[in-house]
């Protein structure tokens, strides 16, 4: 035992230098590239693109499953977008509550038999579709329950255009995130296959007509945990990941894609959470198994406000129903993917990464833990190297954080209060005291869940904007 447990902690250091060593490339790859996005946004003419005939046309499609408190919100603040010609489809997934009626309402939607697309997609029963001639770029699709995943596909069906923008119902655009996420496809159209936004915490900001008016950090805590959190993963991650094109998802609540190249790759999977990386692993394996050029790009600038979660009931329903879907497209794709020099940098690197030290992370943190108890057990504690090993993490781990700070401030200033800023490398430094393993628990939760075949969306409750 005492051999094993001597091994196993050769292999955890080792294990820990690795993927701090990869935390630190992907960081540095990121802090490289924004330079190069602060450049092409200082010299850009992206607003003059609003108002020019050649941006290309965009669908955008609303899933809204009970979303009648965040709604009208949402669909008022898409109405409002600086973009050439759009069209907004809110498509209501059997919702239980007055999602349907309040948007009848608010918009004077009636019944339409003329609302044309064409039905390239399998999807639930759609019972109707609505329509109204004074908001000439909207529409409302009606449909039985099916998942998120099943409503995109309903809205692919019935859109217009070759780009398709999916957008969560409980989330803002800025009113120029359309036309710089266009700028960045116009860039490469022919390769351009899907562009992510970056998303970030709305709460506490201040709110009106669905635009975000004034931007402030959020007052409760896990809101200010999850706003730190997603500047690190956005920021210190995505912008690096995409620059090698190894970008394995575009949040669900922001990304605008090219609407052949999904239809080829077989539309959004149903049935299971995690949709929003399903599409982009999907969109790799097409283009990679075709030989076809392309890119998944990553535009930080072209921002999406949305609602975080501020109870840890509800926030253990979304990030089990995260570990639940990391899982299932890990095991549908990574035997095929791993490993294999046709699916380049998704095969070597991306999906290696990601099952190493992302889904297997609770894994290595809880053997790590029992390892713990086995040395102090069997007198082989040293605590000097134990406490400069938790150093070392909690330094690599804020340093990581702060790297992404740095970004924020030097190319956004989203935060222009020195308090903010001094509250945010707080929360950096106290995210390591309890909310990661936090996170951890309900990572391993989620893998419970799956096993148990619970695919459902779980708990969610939204807050009105209004308030």
């Amino acid at each position: 035992m005492r051999d094993f447990l001597q091994a196993y902690g050769i292999f955890a250091v080792y294990y820990v230098i690795v993927i701090e060593t990869l935390y630190l490339t992907i960081l540095s790859l990121s802090i490289k590239n924004i330079f190069s996005i602060i450049k092409s946004s200082m010299y850009s003419r992206f607003q003059s693109l609003s108002g020019s005939e050649y941006v290309p046309q965009i669908s955008i499609l609303v899933p809204a499953y009970n979303e009648e408190l965040t709604i009208i919100e949402n669909v008022r603040s898409l109405l409002a977008l600086d973009y050439p010609k759009y069209e907004v489809v809110v498509i209501n997934d059997g919702s239980r509550d007055e999602t349907l009626q309040v948007l009848l309402d608010e918009f004077q939607l009636t019944r339409t038999e003329y609302a044309g697309g064409s039905k390239v997609l399998e999807t639930s029963n759609v019972r109707g579709v609505y329509y109204n001639t004074q908001y000439p770029n909207l529409y409302l699709i009606d449909k039985e329950n099916g998942g998120k995943a099943d409503s995109l596909n309903a809205g692919i069906n019935l859109s217009h255009y070759p780009l398709i923008a999916s957008i969560d119902a409980d989330s803002l655009l800025e009113k120029d995130a359309l036309i710089r996420i266009a700028k960045v496809y116009m860039e490469n159209p022919e390769e351009t296959v899907a562009i992510g936004g970056i998303v970030r915490i709305a709460n506490g900001c201040e709110i009106e007509d669905g635009m975000i008016k004034k931007v402030n950090l959020p007052t409760k805590i896990l809101p200010m945990f999850q706003c730190v959190e997603y500047l690190k993963a956005f920021l210190g991650g995505r912008i690096g990941w995409s620059s090698i094109n190894g970008l394995i998802i575009v949040s669900g609540a922001f990304g605008v894609f090219r609407k052949d190249v999904v239809v080829k790759a077989g539309g959004y999977r149903g049935g299971y959470p995690g949709e929003d990386m399903n599409i982009i692993i999907k969109l790799h394996k097409y283009m990679l198994e075709n030989k076809l050029p392309y890119r998944v790009a990553f535009c930080p600038d072209a921002v999406c406000w949305t609602q975080a979660p501020d109870t840890l009931k509800i926030l253990g329903s979304q990030r089990r129903r995260w570990g639940r879907g990391n899982l299932k497209n890990m095991l549908e794709y990574g035997i095929y993917i791993v490993g294999r020099p046709k699916y380049k940098v998704m095969g070597l690197i991306t999906f290696p990464y990601n099952i190493i030290f992302e889904t297997l992370n609770p894994y290595f943190r809880f053997t790590g833990f029992l390892a713990l108890l086995g040395y102090t057990l069997m007198d082989m504690t040293q605590w000097r190297i134990l406490v400069i090993y938790a150093l070392l993490n909690l330094l690599f781990g804020v340093l990581l954080g702060i790297g992404s700070l740095f970004m924020e401030e030097l190319a956004f200033k989203r935060y222009t209060r020195v308090r903010d800023n001094l509250k945010m490398l707080a929360f950096l430094f106290f995210m390591f005291l309890g909310y990661q393993q936090l996170g951890v628990i309900w990572r391993f939760l989620g893998h419970i869940e799956f096993m148990r075949n619970n695919n459902t969306w779980g708990t969610m409750t939204r807050t009105s904007w209004k308030t």
